[in-house]
């Protein structure tokens, strides 16, 4: 049965790997089933069809592992064009930019003694190679070993199956940079620590771990880089382990591996994670954790290849921010700071970056899993109190990338849609905002820099501060949500309107002239000369006809300053219908992977695969043309996404992405996060089921859906014709039913009245 299982599962990634299927299934009784961990796999330095590996983890995990066909310190561990394997890695990567700490790796040989990734390394394929987010198979051909992996939160099983042979091994690889490992026969036992890391950690920073076999050692080796010799124990700049024994034909053996970034007794206690459970009951647990959380979402009618990328996407949005917190001996919530190195009590998440997630991903968090989002926060408060800031790119610590302040999104939308729970320090994250908000951080991406420039002229200039433009934008908005945390706090008015006053910033840089943002210097005038095509002139990954759309709270401000909704909307067409051109700025000497996937992908400026702009199309809905929102949505959805190791457009990016497409294939968008609503777009699924945390459901209904019926003709709420552009959170949470008729042609008379379109800070 349990082959037959995993022989299933190889047909049915071959079988979801036809994009142009048409035939539309029902939802299966396993989820994860559907799930691909191998999309966006397919990548590279160059261009990124997603820049993940596959996690082999559950939900939210302190640990992941993950194959790694790289070599030691690559942050592309994992490619799928790759053919050989070099181990089977720990890690905490959010993303290759970013790259990995805390990492080791574990690799089983046959045969003459070879440790040295380039000399251990084995060819394997994919067609015997079994990927979930619970279980991981393959077949190591050099060796003739299989290797199988199945994880709990900080510990897993392997399970190797070896040949007849009186040479087989296990390599464990505790990297560069700063290791050590002891082996210890009597116990079965290998521990060790290592320090490898790309930054953001304290001078005391390790991760402990600890294997224990089934099987007693026959060799017993450590090495120092490339010396291999008999001492039980090694410290240096990189070592590792080897142990041996003969093995009978198909022999299984166990390991048991767990880590701890606190001490190897945390480690200990991090491995009864495991419990008495074996191989095959470790992996049905992890099934059955995974098939729960997956199930709070049910899908029916899509094709196989919607089915597949829904849940692909719904797993990536479930990986991250990750746990990392440990229980100790008395069972209490513990953590090692990344911030000062201690030990100390409360919660911990780590490896999100804001400016990606603030957008669609901890929205979904917000309103899938509310009692989760509690931790996060008091995780935030933590880490205000152990460094002084609040992150906005945490991995594992404070990390100086990308720009803006959007702890503030993060703070502001979890109070606002939580229910305004008490059972965390709010009083202590506004304070932490406040201090964001009016002070340069110790790294360029932490607080504001340019802060004073921005408080005085209500902009930050060009000629001072790099990405300025971009910075100026999401200030704005995050001052919106302090202006929102504030009001729901009952802070001093003068208080409220101050950050009010500030939300109105981002019109400091619109020139009519272009109908569009412009660098502005400090003297008051725009930046010359300007190219609105032009990448990192001002602006983050992107140019003027991506940002200029980051009003997030105040689009009808937008459309005013524009000349009107006709304006407004011609705007807009012309992302679409302008030609795929870039131009590099002078703070970016060369052609990102970025620029390359917007051309490439013939969708004119929309660069979908990154995020400054994944917002824009839910825009037509404030200005009376919705039908539009809902052909591009689709459009998107059917070019950009598919469930397939290419089926990302761009960087995945610790599931801002994905979250994209499960909330737009929902049919609503969270364009203002630190508001009530989400903007409507249309529904890709005949029907969708929500179970809300609080026990009330959300019923999508769209019978007629298809492939050609793309366009909302009415939509129903409990039973009530309905014609607004927007949902309410707040309405949401208290179960609804929403049925939407589908139509070939768009409705041209539905949603057009200013009463119907989304909330704008201009209107209040």
């Amino acid at each position: 049965m349990k082959k037959s299982k995993y022989i299933f599962t190889l047909v049915f990634f071959a079988f979801i790997a036809v994009k142009a299927q048409n035939t539309q299934v029902i939802t299966p009784q396993q989820p994860v089933d559907w799930v691909n961990p191998l999309v966006g796999t397919d990548s590279d330095y160059g261009i990124s069809n997603g820049n993940t590996y596959p996690a082999i983890a559950m939900p939210w995990g302190m640990n992941f592992w993950t194959p790694q066909t790289a070599n030691m310190g690559d942050g592309w561990a994992y490619t799928y064009k790759s053919s050989r394997i070099k181990g089977f890695k720990q890690t905490h990567q959010p993303s290759p930019w970013m790259n990995d700490y805390g990492q080791f790796s574990i690799m089983p040989v046959t045969g003459e003694l070879k440790f040295k990734e380039e000399d251990r390394q084995s060819w394997f394929s994919h067609k015997a190679e079994i990927v979930t987010p619970y279980y991981y198979s393959v077949y190591l051909a050099d060796h003739n070993v299989t290797t199988e992996i199945t994880p709990t939160e900080r510990a897993a099983r392997f399970r190797f199956t070896f040949p007849q042979t009186d040479k087989s091994y296990v390599v464990i690889d505790a990297f560069d940079k700063g290791s050590y490992v002891k082996i210890i026969p009597s116990e079965r036992k290998i521990i060790g620590y290592t320090t490898k890391n790309s930054g953001g950690v304290p001078e005391n920073f390790k991760n402990y771990f600890v294997i224990i076999f089934d099987k007693d050692f026959e060799v017993n080796s450590t090495f120092n880089g490339d010396v291999l010799g008999n001492a039980l124990e090694m410290k240096a700049d990189h070592a590792g382990a080897v142990i041996g024994f003969k093995t009978k034909e198909g022999e299984k053996v166990n390991a048991q591996v767990a880590s701890s970034f606190i001490s190897y007794d945390q480690a200990e206690l991090n491995l009864k994670e495991i419990g008495s459970n074996n191989f095959d009951q470790l992996k049905e647990k992890g099934k059955a954790i995974w098939n729960k959380e997956l199930s709070r979402i049910k899908v029916d009618g899509g094709t196989p290849d919607q089915m597949g990328t829904f849940y692909s996407c719904l797993y990536r949005s479930l990986l991250f921010p990750r746990k990392f917190y440990e229980y100790d001996q008395n069972k209490k919530v513990v953590h090692y700071s990344p911030y000062n190195g201690k030990v100390l009590p409360g919660y911990m998440f780590v490896d999100t970056g804001f400016w990606d997630t603030f957008r669609a991903l901890y929205p979904f968090l917000n309103l899938m899993y509310r009692e989760l989002n509690t931790q996060m926060q008091e995780g935030l408060s933590n880490a205000f109190n152990e460094s002084g800031w609040l992150p906005e790119w945490s991995s594992p610590g404070l990390r100086d990338i990308m720009v803006g302040n959007n702890s503030a999104s993060i703070v502001s939308e979890a109070y606002l849609k939580s229910g305004k729970v008490k059972n965390y320090d709010i009083e202590n994250l506004y304070k932490a905002l406040i201090h964001g908000a009016n002070n340069a951080g110790p790294l360029r991406a932490v607080g504001r820099a340019g802060v004073d420039y921005y408080n005085a002229l209500g902009y930050v200039p060009h000629d001072e501060i790099q990405e300025s433009a971009a910075r100026t934008l999401e200030y704005a908005y995050d001052d919106f949500a302090i202006y929102q945390l504030a009001k729901a706090l009952n802070k001093p008015q003068s208080e409220i309107d101050l950050y009010k006053r500030r939300s109105f910033n981002y019109k400091n840089l619109f020139d009519p002239k272009y109908n569009l943002m412009h660098p502005k210097n400090k003297d008051g005038k725009f930046m010359e000369p300007f190219d609105p095509f032009q990448w990192f002139n001002g602006f983050t990954e992107g140019n003027s006809w991506h940002y200029s759309w980051s009003v997030f709270h105040d689009v009808q401000g937008l459309v005013d300053l524009m000349g009107g909704k006709q304006v407004f909307v011609s705007q807009l067409d012309k992302v679409f219908s302008a030609p795929p051109v870039f131009a590099t700025g002078k703070f970016n000497g060369g052609v990102i992977h970025e620029m390359r996937e917007m051309q490439i992908a013939n969708m004119g400026q929309y660069a979908h695969g990154n995020q400054p702009i994944q917002h824009m199309i839910y825009l037509y809905n404030y200005a009376g043309e919705p039908w539009k929102a809902q052909y591009w949505v689709r459009e998107t959805m059917n070019r950009m996404y598919h469930a397939t190791p290419d089926g990302y457009c761009g960087d995945e990016d610790n599931g801002q992405t994905s979250a994209w497409y499960v909330f737009s294939s929902l049919g609503f968008y969270p364009v203002t996060p630190a508001s009530d609503q989400y903007v409507v777009g249309a529904p890709l699924f005949k029907k969708a089921t929500i179970q809300l945390e609080n026990g009330k459901t959300i019923t999508i209904n769209a019978d007629s859906n298809n492939d050609q019926n793309r366009y909302v003709k009415g939509v129903k709420l409990n039973g009530k014709a309905y014609s607004k552009n927007w949902l309410s959170h707040s309405e949401l949470m208290k179960g609804a039913t929403l049925d939407f008729d589908m139509s070939a042609t768009p409705n041209t008379k539905r949603g057009i009245n200013k009463e119907d379109f989304p909330y704008s800070l201009s209107n209040e």
